[in-house]
């Protein structure tokens, strides 16, 4: 993906964080409703398996309008990365080390608050408060990611005259 020119569009967005019980399924169902024509889909590095979301993240998300009652957790693997246009982690580390995992990965992932140069903390085990700040720190990295995309759609995509 070539942000700088925008040549690429980006169809599938997989959003990843390490339990996939808390920061990615929060950031996923957000930008998957800014972006309504992608697929955003989510996973975890080492999820527990087949879990709902954090309750704490349920109760937010659905101050927002949102529902994430329907989650499960899925670690992330080869086919997932393979189908994404455009990888969204929360942290460096994570990123080194999905790409270690996945050398394909390389050059299409991204933290969640890339451009506004910091991670988003893990919140589970933390407060609810907590989970508010990390949740001001997604919609930061939802809102300049879909504003991003949104501006490398071609613009046929916009409607028009």
């Amino acid at each position: 993906m070539d942000w700088m020119t925008g040549t690429n569009t980006v169809r599938t967005i997989l959003v990843i964080c390490l339990g996939n019980r808390c920061r990615s399924p929060m950031a996923a169902d957000l930008l998957q409703n800014a972006l309504p024509d992608c697929n955003v889909i989510s996973a975890g590095l080492e999820p527990p398996p087949d879990l709902p979301a954090d309750p704490r993240a349920v109760r937010l998300l659905a101050t927002q309008g949102r529902d994430l009652s329907t989650h499960r957790t899925r670690a992330v693997d080869a086919s997932l990365i393979a189908c994404a246009d455009l990888v969204l982690v929360m942290d460096s580390e994570q990123r080194e080390l999905l790409e270690d995992m996945f050398p394909i990965a390389r050059g299409k992932t991204y933290r969640l608050c890339e451009k506004e140069q910091t991670d988003v903390p893990d919140p589970y085990g933390g407060s609810q408060s907590m989970f508010v700040i990390v949740l001001g720190l997604i919609k930061l990295g939802v809102e300049s990611w879909s504003a991003r995309i949104q501006a490398t759609e071609p613009t046929h995509h916009h409607g028009g005259a």
